[in-house]
C-alpha cells in the first residue's frame, strides 16, 4: 500500500474570460495574457509559434485549427506571438504542380506590450504579510510597462497602501475585475512548487526576489512605502515606546522560548520604554500550544484598523517581532526592526542588521527543498514534532541574545 500523503493542489486559482480579450485583424483570431499567453485560433490551416523574446527561444509551435492554445508558463514572459497561414493541400512544399510551392504566410504577430492596457495582479495564498513584501514589485511592473495596473486586496490593506501607491488601482472585495484585461498575474507561494506558476523557488531566492522574478522586474530588495496618516500623532503615547508583535500565525514561526518575551519586555521597561503589543490576537492556540500577550506589555491587540497600527509603529523607537506581517509593516515605515526567527533562513525576509537567529540547533526548515511548502502543515515542527527537540530553532534563542541586539541597536542609532 502506498502510504504517501496526497499532494496538495496550489492555492492559486483564476478563471480567465472564456475567450481571449484582444481582437486581431484576422477574423476569429484573439489573444491575451490572462493565463499565460492564450490564443484562440479560428478553423483553418494555421500554424502558431510562441517565442520568449528575452531568451530568443521558440518555446511552443504547432499546427492549429479551431482551438484555444495557451503557454505552459503562467508567470510573466516577454512573449512574441506569431500566427502563420499554411499552404493549401495542393501547394505544399515539394508539390511539382506549383512551381516552387508556397511558403507559410505570416498573417499576425504581436510582441508583448502592456503600455496603456489594463493589467491585473493578484496576491494569493494565506500569508498576508507577503502583500507588504510584494507590492513594491507590482509598482515596478507598472512603471516598466506603463500599464493601467489593477491590484485586488482586502480592504484593510488598500487603506494602508493606497497613499504610498497612488497610481495603482486597488480593487476591494465588492469591486469587479476589469473585463478587458490584457494580462493577469498571480503571486503566491505555490504548493507544491510548480514551474508552471513560478520561475524560481522562493525558498532559495527569498520572498521578494521570488516576486520580482515572477513579474519580470529587477530583483533588488525594495522597501514597501508604508505611510502614517495625517493624524498619526494624535493617538501615540508621549513617552518613548517600542512596539512588539509576538504572534507569527504559525507555531514554528513564534519565539518558543518560555522566558523570551517576558524577560525582553521587562528589560525594555527597565530602559524606560513603554512596550506596546500590537498583534491582531491577544491569545492564539496552535494545537497543544498557547500563545499570549507577554506579561508587562500594554495591550494594543484586537480588531484595530491596520492604519492605526501603522501610525503606532511609525512613532516607535524601534520594533521587535517575529516573521509576520507586522515586521514587514514596520520595515515599510522605516522603523528599525529586530527580527526574531529560527524557521526561516537568512535572505527569506528583508535584510536587517538586527536579525536574531542561532545556528547551533536544527533551523531554517521552511527553506529546505526536501520539504514541500504545505500551508496546512506549517504549524508543525517537521523534524521533531512531539519530541524533546521540537521547535529548538527558537527555543534556543535566549533572552540574553535579544538583549545584546537591543543594546547594539540603541548604540548604533542613539535611541
Amino acid at each position: 500500500m502506498d502510504n504517501k500523503q496526497p499532494v496538495k493542489e496550489s492555492s492559486l486559482f483564476f478563471n480567465p474570460p472564456q475567450a481571449p480579450t484582444v481582437k486581431t485583424p484576422v477574423r476569429g483570431l484573439r489573444f491575451d495574457f490572462n493565463q499565460g499567453l492564450r490564443v484562440l485560433v479560428p478553423k483553418g490551416n494555421y500554424f502558431i509559434r510562441f517565442i520568449d523574446r528575452d531568451a530568443a527561444l521558440s518555446v511552443y509551435e504547432s499546427a492549429a485549427s479551431g482551438v484555444l492554445a495557451s503557454s505552459a508558463k503562467r508567470y510573466f514572459v516577454n512573449f512574441r506571438l506569431e500566427v502563420y497561414e499554411m499552404p493549401g493541400a495542393g501547394e505544399r512544399k515539394g508539390d511539382k504542380s506549383k512551381e516552387g510551392g508556397r511558403k507559410p504566410t505570416l498573417v499576425f504577430a504581436h510582441d508583448y506590450k502592456a503600455e496603456g492596457r489594463p493589467v491585473m495582479i493578484r496576491f494569493a495564498g494565506q500569508e498576508k504579510s507577503n502583500v507588504f513584501a510584494w507590492i513594491p514589485y507590482a509598482e515596478a511592473f507598472r512603471k516598466k510597462h506603463r500599464c493601467r495596473l489593477y491590484v485586488r486586496l482586502d480592504d484593510e490593506y488598500i487603506d494602508v497602501l493606497q497613499k504610498g501607491y497612488p497610481k495603482i488601482r486597488f480593487l476591494g472585495a465588492d469591486e469587479k475585475d476589469p473585463e478587458d484585461c490584457y494580462a493577469t498575474y498571480f503571486v503566491d507561494l505555490s504548493a507544491p512548487e510548480d514551474n508552471r506558476l513560478q520561475p524560481v523557488d522562493w525558498r532559495v531566492v527569498g520572498i521578494q526576489a521570488y516576486c520580482a522574478c515572477l513579474l519580470g522586474v529587477d530583483d533588488g530588495e525594495t522597501r514597501p512605502r508604508i505611510l502614517p496618516s495625517d493624524r498619526a500623532g494624535e493617538n501615540r503615547p508621549e513617552e518613548p515606546y517600542v512596539c512588539i508583535a509576538v504572534q507569527a500565525g504559525t507555531q514554528r514561526g513564534n519565539w518558543n522560548n518560555a522566558q523570551g518575551w517576558i524577560d525582553t519586555v521587562a528589560y525594555l521597561k527597565s530602559l524606560g520604554y513603554r512596550v506596546l503589543c500590537i498583534d491582531r490576537e491577544r491569545i492564539t492556540e496552535n494545537g497543544l500550544f498557547g500563545n499570549t500577550i507577554p506579561f508587562g506589555a500594554e495591550d494594543f491587540t484586537g480588531e484595530r484598523p491596520l492604519q492605526e497600527r501603522v501610525d503606532l509603529i511609525a512613532g516607535a523607537k524601534f520594533f521587535i517581532g517575529v516573521a509576520c506581517e507586522f515586521s514587514w509593516l514596520a520595515w515599510g515605515t522605516g522603523v528599525p526592526v529586530i527580527l526574531i526567527t529560527g524557521a526561516t533562513a537568512p535572505g527569506t525576509e528583508f535584510k536587517t542588521p538586527y536579525r536574531v537567529q542561532q545556528f547551533h540547533t536544527c533551523n531554517s526548515c521552511v527553506n529546505e527543498q526536501r520539504n514541500e511548502h504545505i500551508n496546512d502543515a506549517s504549524d508543525a515542527c517537521p523534524h521533531y514534532h512531539g519530541a524533546d527537540r521540537e521547535f529548538e530553532c527558537t527555543r534556543c534563542i535566549t533572552p540574553g541574545s535579544v538583549r545584546n541586539v537591543i543594546g547594539r541597536l540603541r548604540s548604533d542609532l542613539s535611541v
